[in-house]
């Protein structure tokens, strides 16, 4: 039985831009944040590819990953994750290669099907427009240029050819869940903004799941948003922010993340809609975020969670991140 005590914690980073910032102070941020993870004991540290987003600096993700690991000595690094349409899958298999090569046994390729992007910017970086529907043959593909059998091909991955590069399946809906079992590999579910379908696609990952190589059991992992701090009180302070990037996407208004605002106030409609992408948003004190959380892992029995705090203050994120591993620690 997995328990919040027990499993590994790790981070999603989207480099954010805040307000007043630049991708650069964000790629600072990053990095600090990594060092300080590590030191605390955290698992894995995992960039995300989107594009055309004044508040997200991680379009050129496999740079950063190498940003990140050379930064860092203990720590996973890898892609939440690579959107594989967007690519060709030799391309990643030589980038990911790349990165193994240099930072041995640390390295995770996690791949989605969605673009990361607007449909115009998704256009611009494709050029296929049925590249999300081959999205199974394209994760095989990679497998393909990652096996030793491929060095009798016409077309290999030096370096990557022979290499333990993990992959992961990332999704948020049970589509992702089916792919993932049937291929034998670990699955990374995106709660903290798609939590609809979070309970369907764990149970169709675990019952479906066949094993492969790289993976004998099941192995699933959840993404959540947390945001702590001292008290509840501050902590829904700090969450306004948040807030303020999601409305932007629905009305189409994307801007760097905002300060927070104490007299900010969500309409009754918008916060409804709100409620339910960000569900999976663990906000408050340490009494509140070990209660929920250890909660959320009783109920779905993830293997693992995975974290991603958009908080405007980095000194604040930091704390949150802190906290977080301090309450898990805490018998």
């Amino acid at each position: 039985m997995s328990s919040f005590l027990d499993i590994p914690l790790s981070v999603l980073d989207l480099a954010v831009i805040t307000q007043g910032g630049t991708p650069a102070d964000s790629f600072v941020n990053s990095l600090d944040l990594a060092q300080l993870v590590e030191e605390l004991g955290y698992h894995r540290y995992w960039m995300a590819e989107h594009h055309n987003m004044a508040s997200i600096a991680s379009s050129a993700t496999s740079v950063l990953i190498s940003h990140i690991a050379g930064g860092t000595s203990t720590l996973r690094v890898g892609s939440g994750g690579i959107m594989l349409p967007n690519h060709a899958p030799l391309t990643i298999a030589e980038q990911f290669g790349t990165l193994a090569s240099l930072y041995p046994e640390r390295i995770d390729l996690g791949l989605g099907r969605a673009p990361g992007t607007d449909q115009k910017t998704a256009r611009a970086l494709q050029r296929d427009p049925n590249a999300p529907f081959r999205f199974p043959s394209l994760v095989k593909e990679i497998q393909q240029y990652f096996s030793e059998d491929n060095k009798t091909s016409d077309v290999r991955a030096i370096p990557g050819e022979g290499l333990d590069i993990p992959i992961w399946i990332l999704g948020s809906s049970t589509d992702s869940a089916h792919l993932a079992a049937a291929f034998g590999l670990p699955y990374a579910f995106a709660s903290h903004f798609a939590p609809a379908q979070l309970h369907h696609a764990l149970k169709v990952y675990k019952s479906e799941f066949v094993a492969s190589e790289q993976l004998k059991e099941p192995y699933c992992m959840a993404c959540v948003n947390v945001i702590g701090a001292d008290s509840d009180d501050e902590a829904n302070l700090l969450a306004t922010s948040l807030q303020k990037v999601f409305i932007g996407i629905i009305t189409n208004n994307r801007r760097p993340l905002q300060a927070p605002d104490p007299d900010f106030q969500l309409l009754p409609d918008i916060a409804a809609v709100m409620n339910q992408f960000l569900k999976y948003s663990f906000i408050g004190g340490p009494e509140k975020l070990k209660q929920e959380i250890s909660s959320f892992v009783a109920t779905t029995q993830v293997d693992e969670i995975m974290v991603t705090s958009h908080i405007y203050d980095h000194a604040a994120r930091r704390k949150s991140y802190e906290l977080l591993k301090k309450i898990q620690e805490e018998r």
